[in-house]
């Protein structure tokens, strides 16, 4: 058990605890009062020979003046009892009975867990570790085949963050943003692991799905969190990936989810382009769909340069077929210009799908080599 359970655990004895104390104290600690019938006691209060009276649950404990001796008589449980005492100047203290101090710490236990998970649930969706720099991803420009003019580019561009007063000298800022767009499964998330190793500085990554919350504002205050970490840490490369999940067009229809959607893309457009210097953040995003995303969170001057990733031409297509088969075993009928030719029009992750389960399906008979007839079986069963 660690300290912080171990912590509240011991509250929670400790309030246990008191509360046993405080309902036991009379039945074991209270002296023994003189009973007397009501009657003696209302006599009592009439003459003025009554000084107090504690008011239980059950029972009247009264103190006459004179003796230090305590009384007890019945509580008749009267609405009038309370004002006959004051009009005869006695003082009057109203105990809590057992049932309402158990309410009592009942409630305060229910606020306390309450508000406990609130924060708690709070302090998980905004927490600050949602978004983390990342310094190694074991990947880098070597392991990305093709995108060579991207690569170029991207070089420049962190060159330029790195030595931001070189570039100023002749006249050139750094972009702030960057825009990949391609079919799923062509590498973008790939470039992106790439270039966080070669990047040389700081590299934080996001999802959509990081700034979705069932609490409504969430999401806006993560955008500012992420700019807000990355201006702290410049130069940095902020990465969100399926930013179409994020960025799509604002629609004015009133609806919760809409309204949330709207929110957070404006957020994004104060971040990208608003009073708050971004000097030395750099933003790029991936995405399947670039007619789906708001105009003006694209634009020029938010988002300099839009990079079509396509679809492996027939060289790329040879060095993908080299790298995932360099493990497996190849009949003499797939050589990579052969597969090549096959995977014509394939995206990169399919065509590691595809030798993948032509792998698998001479294995299931027997074979250490798969063939041409294989990869032919795997492409129609995709």
């Amino acid at each position: 058990m660690n300290s912080r359970k171990k912590k509240f655990v011991f509250a929670i004895g400790t309030v246990f605890m008191a509360a046993v104390l405080y309902l036991s104290w009379g039945f074991f600690f209270d002296k023994k009062n003189i009973v007397e019938p009501y009657s003696a006691f209302y006599e009592d209060v009439e003459r003025g020979t009554v000084e107090s009276v504690t008011v239980t649950d059950r029972n009247l404990i009264y103190s006459k003046k004179g003796t230090d001796e305590k009384f007890c008589t019945e509580n008749p449980d009267s609405p009038l009892l309370k004002e006959f005492l004051l009009k005869n100047n006695v003082k009057v203290n109203v105990e809590k009975s057992g049932s309402e101090v158990l309410s009592l710490i009942f409630d305060i236990f229910f606020y306390i867990i309450f508000f406990g998970t609130v924060i708690f649930v709070f302090k998980k969706f905004i927490s600050p570790n949602t978004f983390k720099c990342v310094r190694s991803t074991g990947k880098n420009f070597s392991d990305v085949v093709g995108m060579d003019s991207l690569k170029h580019d991207m070089l420049q561009v962190m060159d330029i963050m790195r030595n931001p007063k070189k570039w100023q000298k002749a006249g050139v800022r750094m972009p702030k943003g960057i825009l990949l767009e391609g079919t799923p499964g062509n590498g973008k998330t790939l470039f992106a692991k790439a270039l966080a190793g070669e990047s040389k500085v700081s590299f934080i990554p996001a999802k959509a799905t990081d700034f979705e919350s069932m609490f409504m504002a969430i999401g806006p205050m993560k955008v500012k969190m992420l700019f807000k970490k990355a201006r702290r840490m410049a130069p940095c490369i902020i990465f969100i990936d399926e930013f179409d999940g994020i960025g799509t067009r604002r629609n004015y229809s009133g609806s919760a989810i809409e309204t949330e959607n709207t929110r957070i893309v404006t957020a994004l457009l104060n971040e990208l382009d608003g009073f708050t210097s971004n000097d030395g953040i750099l933003v790029l995003a991936a995405t399947n769909s670039i007619s789906a995303l708001d105009e003006a969170l694209i634009r020029p001057g938010r988002f300099d340069a839009r990079v079509k990733v396509p679809f492996p031409d027939f060289d790329a297509r040879v060095q993908l077929v080299e790298m995932y088969t360099r493990n497996k075993g190849t009949d003499e009928s797939c050589s990579a210009q052969v597969l090549a030719r096959e995977f014509d029009g394939f995206s990169c992750a399919k065509i590691e799908s595809v030798i993948n389960r032509a792998s698998l399906l001479a294995l299931q008979q027997g074979r250490a080599k798969f063939t041409l007839a294989d990869v032919k079986h795997a492409i129609a069963g995709e």
